[in-house]
């Protein structure tokens, strides 16, 4: 099995450099760099007052949270429709194979 070693990457954040160390490929620790940084100028400019960092950041990982939990709703749903369409599938195979017999 080969190791991948970890690499460091400088990622920018609400203005604040970073140096990241991850075994993850540089290029997507700077795409999820980017999009934490896109979340929380998002949430800046929802406020109709100046906030701290640190507040900034919170209501940016509720939202992020909150994408996530109803991503995994969507694939939870998409893949229960999917067993019953195959429940469905594999009974109606079985009913005309035992047709034939």
């Amino acid at each position: 099995m080969e190791e991948q070693n970890d690499s460091l990457v400088r990622v920018t954040i609400y203005g604040q450099e970073y140096t990241v160390k991850a075994k993850a490929d540089p290029s997507y620790i700077v795409s999820v760099a980017n999009y934490v940084n896109e979340k929380m100028e998002e949430v800046e400019n929802s406020l109709t007052t100046v906030q701290t960092p640190l507040r900034v950041a919170i209501l940016a990982a509720m939202n992020i949270s909150d994408e996530l939990f109803s991503s995994n709703k969507e694939i939870e749903e998409t893949n229960h429709k999917v067993d019953e369409k195959t429940m469905f599938l594999v009974d109606l195979i079985d009913e005309k194979l035992n047709e034939e017999k």
